[in-house]
């Protein structure tokens, strides 16, 4: 009897370790929009060690440490108009990316070899806030 009972008890690991492993694999977008756009200069762990942040006059800020230092609240609406950039003057002096017309530009191409119709605007804030989403889960306690 005890055989069996081990034999479920092995089960159960087995298959909750496969279900650790398949949560694992769930595609995560505002990560992969980190990944893909910020982690070089912020890093993967967010904290401003990207391996190109050392080439910018500016280190890149600590994105785990926003909200503690906003009094615990992540300034979400400033966080979006950064990587927005829309009230940033075309020829201003920035270090970061104006990341709204990088994802107009890149959308636009995509959907238009994909010949559909698309609101260029609402996919910009959709990336903007699954991006803003992942970041609110780098803060640090």
């Amino acid at each position: 009897m005890k055989t069996i009972q081990r034999g479920f008890l092995a089960c159960a690991v087995l298959l909750g370790v496969g279900a650790v492993s398949a949560q694992q694999a769930t595609f995560d977008p505002g990560r992969q929009e980190f990944v893909n756009n910020c982690a070089s200069c912020h890093g993967t762990d967010g904290k401003g060690n990207g391996p190109l942040g050392e080439l910018l006059r500016k280190s890149p800020p600590d994105l785990t440490q926003l909200a503690k230092k906003n009094q615990g609240v992540l300034p979400i609406n400033r966080l979006y108009g950064v990587i927005d950039g829309a009230g940033v003057p075309s020829h201003g002096s920035r270090d970061m990316p104006v990341w709204g017309r990088e994802y107009r530009i890149d959308d636009a191409q995509q959907l238009r070899e994909a010949r559909g119709s698309y609101d260029s605007a609402e996919l910009v804030r959709a990336r903007i806030l699954v991006l803003l989403e992942y970041i609110s889960r780098l803060q640090a306690p």
